[in-house]
């Protein structure tokens, strides 16, 4: 994937970050993380909310090869280079990143940030990474309006309309 000031992979927006930090001390970064297969306004909301937690956000995307494992063989819709220009192109994001891992710990550890923001769809008690959050002094911040929207569902009725058709 190329990378451009925004997008960055995990080791190099490592470095990024730990430069950031040292102009900034005190600075809070904000780790959200997700799919974002086809982006709705629940996402948006979401990092909206993710954002006002913090300083700066960064969006962790689960890779293609992930979004397959989490969601069936005919996804992701987007693949993860649109993903990340698009997720990026939001005014509330400051850099994406992508990740492989089934779950978050090692960009966790990686990234440090101040607060990892999750979705409604998790409570602080069962976010996957909770024990790396408490480990690390991680902030869990439960973000965005009720999951009331996703992309599966959005998918659903698309594809339902287009059968009416």
């Amino acid at each position: 994937m190329s990378e451009s000031k925004r997008v960055l992979a995990r080791e190099a927006l490592a470095r990024e970050l730990d430069a950031v930090r040292t102009r900034s001390p005190g600075l809070r970064v904000v780790l959200a993380n997700g799919c974002f297969d086809l982006l709705h306004v629940g996402h948006v909301r979401y990092l909206e909310a993710a954002r006002a937690r913090g300083d700066l956000l960064v969006v962790a995307l689960n890779t293609d090869d992930s979004v397959r494992a989490l969601k069936g063989p005919t996804r992701p819709l987007t693949p993860l280079e649109e993903r990340a220009e698009l997720v990026s192109a939001l005014r509330c994001v400051d850099f994406v990143t992508w990740f492989a891992e089934r779950d978050l710990e090692a960009t966790l550890r990686a990234l440090r940030p101040a607060v990892h923001a999750k979705g409604t769809d998790y409570t602080a008690q069962n976010v996957p990474e909770a024990a790396v959050d408490r480990e690390l002094g991680i902030e869990i911040a439960i973000c965005g309006d009720a999951k009331e929207r996703s992309s599966s569902a959005l998918l659903e009725r698309l594809l339902s309309q287009a059968a009416r058709a």
